[in-house]
């Protein structure tokens, strides 16, 4: 027998395991995370953290909560920006938002919020569209580092330039730095923003419905869900919405292999912008 392939199924077991003590002990499910990217993250967290093997890694998780969370720093990377792909939020402005001011009352989900930057860019499209003061925002995600970041609504100053940029492209209406006063090497937004913001803890893979809102945006989270998550959080998504809700994804994700698919309908293709049948 061959020992690459003896070894890489090793590795596959012990991923595994893993993954199941996660979910059993700290009830985090990543059971359903694709593959590749997981692999990749685990042995890079192992490298990380001086395990010589994913088992070892398996025991200091099981006996060590720090171990725990250091871990999850790896395993939910967040990798975002300010206005990221400025057509979504073009195409909210031109489709979706003209829709949402008819109601009287906003409920927003952004699932998935990492560390706020998308939180920030919506709060600053509703606000040009005067649908801010009317609106609550759930932003909601597993990594409770992650969400301290985003509550404090500090970014580097380095990326302002890349931020303007999106700002603009995206059909911004004043001048970016309106929204942020920088300090030392970082922008602080402005608090306002985030007023009618709540963060919270909320996992797409194991919790349930906790409001109906009008619009959801996840976007970048599901690209790392294997089918079975994908559907589920569809079903979350399709359970909280209202009548005719909008839900916006990430630029390579799809619905149209869900069983939640027919369930929507497209509003903006290209821009992954959709609404509940």
């Amino acid at each position: 027998m061959p020992g690459h392939h003896h070894h890489q199924s090793d590795i596959e077991i012990e991923l595994a395991m893993l993954m199941q003590a996660i979910y059993m002990k700290y009830s985090y499910d990543f059971r359903d995370y694709t593959g590749a990217s997981q692999k990749r993250r685990v042995l890079y967290a192992m490298g990380q953290m001086d395990c010589r093997t994913i088992s070892e890694l398996q025991s200091r998780v099981m006996h060590e909560a720090e171990a725990f969370s250091a871990l999850l720093q790896y395993l939910t990377i967040p990798v975002t920006e300010m206005f990221r792909d400025p057509a979504y939020f073009a195409g909210l402005r031109e489709h979706v938002l003209p829709v949402l001011s008819t109601y009287p009352s906003l409920k927003i989900w952004v699932a998935g919020c990492s560390t706020g930057e998308e939180v920030y860019s919506l709060a600053i499209l509703l606000k040009e569209e005067g649908l801010l003061e009317r609106s609550i925002i759930y932003a909601t995600d597993i990594n409770p580092q992650s969400l301290d970041k985003a509550k404090k609504g500090v970014f580097p100053l380095e990326s302002m330039r890349q931020y303007t940029e999106n700002y603009q492209a995206c059909g911004g209406k004043r001048a970016f730095s309106d929204y942020y006063t920088a300090a030392y090497n970082a922008a602080l937004f402005d608090r306002a923003l985030c007023e009618n913001v709540t963060f919270a803890d909320h996992s797409l893979a194991t919790d349930s419905v906790f409001a109906e809102t009008q619009f959801i945006s996840c976007r970048n989270v599901m690209i790392y869900f294997k089918r079975k998550l994908q559907d589920r959080a569809l079903g979350l998504f399709h359970e909280s919405l209202c009548h005719r809700g909008f839900l916006g994804l990430g630029s390579k994700e799809s619905i149209d292999f869900s069983s939640y698919g027919p369930r929507f309908e497209p509003v903006a293709k290209r821009e992954r912008l959709f609404r509940k049948l």
